[in-house]
């Protein structure tokens, strides 16, 4: 939904320079000759522009001109040079407000426009993802670090295969307006290919030819190529089973949630990331990590795991994590927790884009062998 720009407040706030206009003139008579109150009927239209729109401040305007006329003739001084240039004086200022106000409002229309593209670019691009797909729960948040531009470079995207529900999580080098292009190429290689029954390391290898061609295309208008690229972990989680395969391409590592602990899948095999596979092996890994019925998969960005304090300190991601699941938070409340727990930690402010999909295998498929070994690595070329 469009957000939008908020009213400005206004109400009960006119009736002061109402007031003015009438009690000013009929204050003025009372008094000796040589004490005139009309010349602060200028606050009448100054004071509206602060919360009123061109046409009302245009409007407190002319009453405020006429009213200082008014005034003028019932001290039978409307023809003196000093009321004359009083009255002009208020035209004048009455004429600013009005044109301030007129600006301010166009500005804000403009702004509303800005928000309303910024949300239709990154809901077309970072689609929301399902909160199931096959035997699994999923929950996703993204936040960008400019808040007003509601586009992050860091991505997520689902596809469901024939027997299995595999993931991205993705993050563009640069934020906001910069990473829409790398962003879409990305998501649409992966949106391409990821629901074909090609094994992970080929999806990794198919993403990488796309997004190096992809972004040596943007590099003739932008940065030199090699400054261009995503880090990217691909995963795939079969429907039925109790394992986990993962291609790092030069990204954190995922975070296993189980028994109150939050153990880091590291990657034995990372490959470079998305756009710099031809500058050295362009060979993607498959490692296999046990993930069964209740475990819980947290994936992340370097936005979540390199978000700092006051003091510089890291945010203790898997601590914070494991502490959350211990409370039996399921992927919803769990990343609802952890996105407030960050907020504060880094008070209220990010520094780069974040994003973080938890995933839980629901019971009711099979979910064979308790103990999982995890297999030899399955290796894939471009």
């Amino acid at each position: 939904m469009a957000s939008k720009i908020p009213p400005l407040p206004g109400g009960a706030l006119i009736l002061g320079p109402l007031l003015l206009i009438v009690v000013i003139p009929i204050i003025d008579i009372w008094l000796p000759p040589d004490l005139h109150l009309a010349p602060l009927l200028v606050v009448a239209p100054t004071f509206t522009a602060s919360f009123a729109g061109s046409r009302l401040t245009a409007t407190i305007g002319v009453l405020t001109v006429v009213s200082q006329v008014v005034a003028g003739l019932e001290r039978h001084s409307l023809g003196s040079e000093r009321v004359l240039l009083e009255v002009v004086a208020l035209a004048v200022v009455t004429v600013l407000m009005t044109v301030f106000c007129y600006l301010r409002e166009r500005h804000h229309r403009q702004l509303a426009r800005v928000h309303l593209i910024s949300e239709t670019v990154q809901s077309a691009l970072l689609r929301p993802l399902p909160r199931r797909a096959g035997p699994l729960r999923i929950a996703s948040e993204c936040r960008p670090s400019e808040p007003d531009t509601h586009i992050s470079g860091d991505l997520f995207a689902v596809a469901r295969t024939a027997n299995s529900t595999r993931l991205l999580i993705g993050d563009v080098r640069g934020k906001g307006l910069t990473s829409i292009n790398r962003t879409s190429i990305m998501l649409g290689a992966f949106r391409a290919a990821a629901h074909r029954q090609s094994p992970l390391p080929e999806l990794a290898a198919y993403l990488e030819g796309s997004v190096h061609w992809g972004l040596a295309e943007l590099s003739l208008a932008e940065d030199d190529v090699t400054e261009c690229f995503v880090t990217a972990l691909l995963v795939d989680i079969p429907d039925n089973g109790s394992v986990v395969h993962c291609v790092s391409m030069g990204h954190p590592p995922a975070l296993l949630l189980r028994d109150g602990m939050a153990i880091v899948l590291d990657t034995l095999w990372t490959a470079p990331p998305l756009g710099l596979g031809a500058l050295g092996d362009a060979s993607y890994t498959q490692e296999t990590f046990p993930f069964r019925c209740g475990n819980q998969l947290l994936l992340y960005t370097d936005g979540v795991s390199e978000a700092r304090d006051a003091d510089g300190v890291f945010f203790p991601l898997a601590e914070r994590a494991a502490a959350a699941v211990r409370s039996g938070n399921g992927p919803e409340e769990l990343l609802r927790h952890l996105t407030t727990d960050l907020l504060s930690y880094t008070g209220g402010s990010l520094d780069d884009d974040m994003a973080m999909i938890a995933i839980t295998r629901v019971p009711g498929r099979a979910d064979p062998s308790a103990h999982v070994v995890p297999t030899q690595p399955e290796k894939g070329f471009r």
